[in-house]
This record gives C-alpha cells, sequence and structure tokens, in this order.
C-alpha cells in the first residue's frame, strides 16, 4: 500500500513539473531617467522663459510588466500582459494607476493568429517602428500633441502571422454603452484601427488607419478624437536606416469656433550606427494645420539630433538636442503638449532644448 502510495505521489509531481514546464513568466521593465533643459516655454505672467528639470521617460517611458504564456498543445498557447507606466523621478506609478498601458488576455495559433483582450496602448502607437526617435519626448507625437501615444480600455484586437512578408492587425474599442459609438463620460467612445505591414531584409512599410471617439462617439478634436491615416517606410542600408512617415488626419465634429479640423504631419530620419556601441540619429518632424493658431492651427517643424552610447547590452546614455520653429502665431512646442499648455512656446516663436540621461531595461 505504502509502495503504491508512494509511486502516485512522484508521478503526480512528474506531472506537474511537466505541466509547470509548458508555462512560462517574464518580469520586465525600463528605466529611464535625466535632465532636461528648455529655452521658450511660458511662465506665470505669460513670458518666454527658460527651464532646468529632472526628468523620467524622455528618452522612454519607464515601466514594468509581466508577460507570460501557456502551451496548450497542437500550436495553440494562453498569453497575458501586464504593463504599468513609471516615474522614476518621484518613484509613482503613470496614468491612473494599475496596469495602465497594458492588461490583456488572450489566445495564439502559430497558423491563425493571436486574439487578445483588454486595455492596450492604441494601434496608431505603431507608428514607433518608423519613427527615428522612436517616440521620444520630442518625437513623431509631438506636433500632433500626443495623438499617437494614448492607451485605450475594452479592446479586441486580432494580430495576423507573418505570411509572404506580410501581417495585419486589427482593433475594436468598445464604448460599453447602449448606444454602440458612445463611452463613458471623460473617456474614449468606440474607437477602431487596421494596418498592414510588409518587412523584408532591404525595406519595411505600414499603412495604418484609425479612429479615436469621444464619449459622445465624435470626431470632435483634431488632436485627441479624429481619424488618421499614415504611410510609413524603413529602408534599411548597412549601418544607416532611413525612415519616414506621412500622416493625415481629420475631425469632422468639431464645433469649437477656428479650431483645426485637419492636419498633415510628415518627418524624415537618418540612424548611423557608428560602431556597436555609438549611434547618431538626425532628423525632422514637420505640421500644418488648417483653423485658428491660437486654436492649435498652423505650422512648424521640429529639427532634431541625438545619440547613444551602449555601455552594456542593457545600459546606454543618451543626450538629444532639438528645436521647434512656429510659422505666423503657431504655438507648437518640442513636446506633446495640449493646445494652450504652458509648456508650448509662444506665438510664432521657436523653442529649443536638451535632454540627457540613462536608460536601463531588463
Amino acid at each position: 500500500m505504502k509502495k503504491k502510495t508512494i509511486a502516485a505521489l512522484v508521478a503526480g509531481l512528474g506531472l506537474a513539473s511537466a505541466a509547470q514546464a509548458q508555462s512560462s513568466v517574464t518580469l520586465y521593465g525600463r528605466l529611464d531617467n535625466g535632465i532636461e533643459y528648455i529655452h521658450g516655454v511660458t511662465n506665470g505672467n505669460g513670458q518666454s522663459a527658460n527651464r532646468w528639470r529632472g526628468e523620467s521617460g524622455d528618452w522612454g517611458t519607464s515601466m514594468l510588466g509581466f508577460k507570460g504564456t501557456e502551451d496548450l498543445g497542437g500550436g495553440n498557447y494562453a498569453l497575458f500582459q501586464l504593463e504599468q507606466g513609471l516615474n522614476t523621478a518621484n518613484g509613482t506609478v503613470g496614468g491612473n494607476g494599475g496596469f495602465n498601458r497594458w492588461a490583456t488576455v488572450g489566445l495564439k495559433n502559430k497558423d491563425y493568429g493571436t486574439l487578445s483582450a483588454g486595455r492596450m496602448l492604441w494601434i496608431s502607437n505603431g507608428v514607433w517602428d518608423f519613427d527615428p526617435f522612436v517616440q521620444e519626448a520630442w518625437s513623431s507625437a509631438s506636433l500632433v500633441r500626443g495623438r499617437n501615444w494614448p492607451q485605450t480600455s475594452n479592446n479586441i484586437r486580432y494580430q495576423s502571422p507573418v505570411v509572404g512578408g506580410f501581417d495585419v492587425e486589427l482593433r475594436m474599442s468598445l464604448g460599453n454603452q447602449t448606444n454602440f459609438n458612445q463611452g463613458a463620460v471623460g473617456s474614449y467612445g468606440r474607437s477602431t484601427g487596421a494596418q498592414l505591414t510588409y518587412t523584408n531584409s532591404l525595406f519595411q512599410i505600414r499603412g495604418l488607419y484609425d479612429e479615436l471617439r469621444d464619449s459622445n462617439g465624435r470626431f470632435s478634436d483634431l488632436f485627441n478624437y479624429s481619424k488618421e491615416y499614415v504611410v510609413a517606410a524603413n529602408v534599411f542600408l548597412g549601418s544607416f536606416k532611413l525612415q519616414g512617415a506621412y500622416t493625415h488626419m481629420m475631425a469632422g465634429d468639431v464645433t469649437t469656433a477656428g479650431a483645426a479640423t485637419a492636419a498633415d504631419h510628415e518627418w524624415l530620419g537618418l540612424t548611423y550606427q557608428v560602431n556597436p556601441v555609438v549611434a547618431v540619429t538626425v532628423g525632422g518632424f514637420h505640421i500644418n494645420a488648417n483653423g485658428n493658431p491660437a486654436q492649435g492651427g498652423g505650422a512648424a517643424t521640429i529639427y532634431e539630433v541625438g545619440g547613444t552610447y551602449n555601455l552594456s547590452k542593457r545600459t546606454f546614455l543618451y543626450l538629444t538636442g532639438a528645436q521647434a520653429r512656429n510659422t505666423s502665431n503657431a504655438t507648437y512646442g518640442l513636446g506633446a503638449n495640449s493646445v494652450g499648455s504652458a509648456d508650448n512656446a509662444l506665438p510664432g516663436h521657436t523653442q529649443t532644448g536638451f535632454y540627457a540621461g540613462i536608460n536601463h531595461t531588463f
């Protein structure tokens, strides 16, 4: 009897070990901190001023995350991801607390793709792969005032496998209201998006379309609730990588007099991997929006240069400098600032700055 009990116990432990071997959980994160200087922000008296500050996340958002998979057999997997933004300058969590960037669970099949649901970075964040400054604090999000990096809840997402170099992503964010297009007050209404990507050894190209609705289901603010078309490309030239994109934004339900209802946004950049440790990037971003500059319209260009120095595979130092030049009475700044923010430049003025810091991933 004792031998049977011991044998059963050993067999049970063996099955438990086999089941555990089919699952994996990974802790990952990024910690970024540095110092920033800007000439041309607005002080309390409405005058141009300079500002020094310690800053977390200028090169990339500090974050802590967990992701895991379970092998279900037959090429099927269950998966999850939890990711929270952090502020290493003051030790607080970003956003509204909780896992504000990613909180998803789903299923994956190696032949048919991945279906997942939950809170996610919005599909417009897909420009990250084509931004020469990888969506640093001053980059492709700046002149569109953060339009391409929001997070949305209640998402259903499909990501196809790569077939012949092509892959597709489809996204819908539900508003969870009796009116299909509406959302909770202060949140997004129903939003949708799709992107098609082709990749080979010489270049990569992506087409993207997305819609972000306000809580009333309307496209009422060009930089927050609007439609967007994107065409972007990477060209791989040995030690060089050329990156560019064109974006057109539209908001047909704007009611604020003089507010922008359409804009064209373009960028072009070049990265040179000098050696395994040093990389240098130069680039420019331009926007031209209709409407009154006081309401977010007008044109501006950001010229930028930056570099990284790898101390190891996981840690590097960075330095980035840039200037935002406004035409006429436009008020764009280096950062992804909302209309009317004191971080913007004064009407028609330039804004110049740099930041430097250290970035560690794990």
